[in-house]
């Protein structure tokens, strides 16, 4: 990758591993590997804008196709129910390590498998503290399994009136926030709080009525989809008040944080009393998730696995120590700066040509588009930006007239094409041609001779000049460049 610039000897070698490795797996399953290396070129010939995706860096890469997928590692390091478990202690205890140095967070916990994963160990790790902490004072006991059944049957019917806080979907919320069709709306009595319906913007003032009036265990601070930032210090006053538990999930802005683009009221790791993220998206490290966190919540958090995880996915632990090493050195706080300055580019580039954003802009790495000015969907535009070699993703905008399905916005992020070297011109000539597309498609009909929410027509001759154009980009700015795999 072009920050990442590597002698040509280095670049051979990383070649002959992937050439190998490939040669390896075409003699078992030649299928596989060809569409590993199908991969590999699809990614190199397009404009990657999905917000949540990045290219970890082969060191990354590498370290996940080892024997560490071999080993099964239940339990804590040094507290594992498995023997022979001396090396997997030594990469997640690297893990926690550079994890507690980069973001400054008392305690992290590297075994989670996803950010789902994470959210879940947070909520019940939450749900632990707050409720089993007070039942052990009772019972003069240690340890939870000390508990007698009755006193279990008590714990459980307060479990399952707990409350939870979260930002709406359309708002720009996760669906691990409350959303109830996952296991979060069905483990919480849940509500949620929006935006203001004519900025788009979070109003603190509000979320403090909504939380006074619903009395939440946990607020969850933290979006998938917000353009903005976020104001950490208001959202732990709010917290505080009510008594609540403020866990920030930020999976999709992790990279700003341990890069110091957000720091003060906008770094929610000095201010939540719980954090989950992911170790992709922006922080450019393997898929996995993490769990940061005060100290008085490291012992319930401990017990991730196996109170939600199954068996660590040791590999991936080494890889993320790697990727969090990679993230402690001086150049990923000009990289992080960077993705922050690529998409105020693109929201402007977009903006002045006539594109409506939702809040009018950004000052994060995510741009959110309403396309209805276009007379189309989100999938509609989604899918004609794909056939145009840009890859995106439809999402929902507040108040989302087509629903959660086909939506009215696309979402777009700046981390995979900074890491492949763009700045602010080629954002700009990237928000050319996605205007190029959205303004030549069309929706299709239905059977019965009604608008289409997901047909659609993209003009002739428009997808190949796209095409064109983007490809001057791409290999001006090339992915992985030196490799070569043959």
């Amino acid at each position: 990758m072009s920050e990442t610039p590597r002698s040509d000897a280095t670049s051979d070698l990383i070649s002959s591993a992937y050439r190998q490795a490939l040669e390896v797996i075409e003699g078992v399953e030649p299928r596989v590997a060809a569409a590993t290396r199908q991969e590999l070129a699809d990614q190199r010939g397009s404009l990657k804008l999905i917000a949540s995706e990045n290219y970890a860096s082969p060191a990354v890469l590498l370290t996940m196709g080892t024997w560490f997928s071999d080993k099964y590692a239940e339990g804590t390091v040094g507290h594992r129910f498995y023997a022979g478990c001396q090396n997997v202690d030594t990469v997640e205890a690297l893990a926690a390590e550079h994890a507690r140095e980069l973001f400054g967070a008392p305690y992290a916990y590297a075994q989670p498998h996803s950010g789902i994963d994470a959210n879940l160990v947070a909520f019940w790790s939450i749900l632990a503290h707050r409720v089993e902490t007070p039942a052990l004072e009772k019972h003069s006991v240690k340890n939870v399994n000390e508990l007698s059944e009755g006193d279990w049957e008590t714990l459980r019917a307060e479990l399952g009136n707990q409350r939870l806080l979260g930002m709406s979907l359309d708002a720009g919320g996760h669906l691990t926030h409350g959303f109830r069709p996952n296991i979060s709306g069905k483990m919480f009595h849940q509500q949620q709080y929006g935006t203001d319906p004519e900025t788009g913007l979070l109003d603190y003032d509000a979320v403090a009525a909504k939380a006074r009036e619903f009395r939440p265990l946990i607020l969850i601070a933290g979006y998938s989809a917000y353009p903005r930032r976020v104001n950490f210090a208001k959202m732990r006053e709010i917290a505080d008040e009510v008594g609540a538990t403020l866990m920030v999930d930020m999976a999709h802005f992790a990279g700003l944080v341990a890069g110091k683009v957000f720091t003060g009221d906008e770094d929610p790791v000095p201010h939540a009393h719980v954090v989950t993220t992911t170790t992709h998206k922006s922080l450019r490290g393997p898929r996995g998730g993490l769990v940061l966190a005060q100290e008085e919540f490291a012992s319930s958090v401990d017990r991730g696995c196996p109170m939600v995880l199954g068996g660590p996915l040791s590999h991936v632990m080494a890889a993320k120590a790697v990727a969090l090493a990679e993230a402690r050195q001086p150049s990923f706080q000009d990289y992080a700066q960077r993705i922050a300055d690529n998409a105020k580019s693109l929201a402007e580039g977009l903006m002045k040509r006539g594109v409506t954003l939702v809040t009018d802009g950004t000052d994060n790495h995510i741009v959110l588009l309403d396309v209805g000015s276009f007379g189309i969907t989100g999938r509609q535009a989604e899918s004609a930006l794909l056939d145009a070699g840009v890859v995106t993703n439809r999402n929902s905008v507040p108040a989302d007239p087509n629903g959660a399905w086909y939506t009215s916005g696309v979402r777009i992020g700046t981390p995979a094409l900074t890491t492949r070297g763009f700045g602010a011109d080629e954002f700009d000539k990237v928000a050319e041609l996605m205007v190029d597309v959205l303004a030549n498609t069309t929706p299709g009909t239905t059977s019965a001779g009604a608008p289409s929410k997901a047909s659609y027509t993209l003009g002739d001759g428009v997808a190949d000049r796209v095409r064109a154009a983007s490809a001057e980009l791409l290999d001006a700015n090339p992915l992985y460049p030196g490799l070569d795999l043959g």
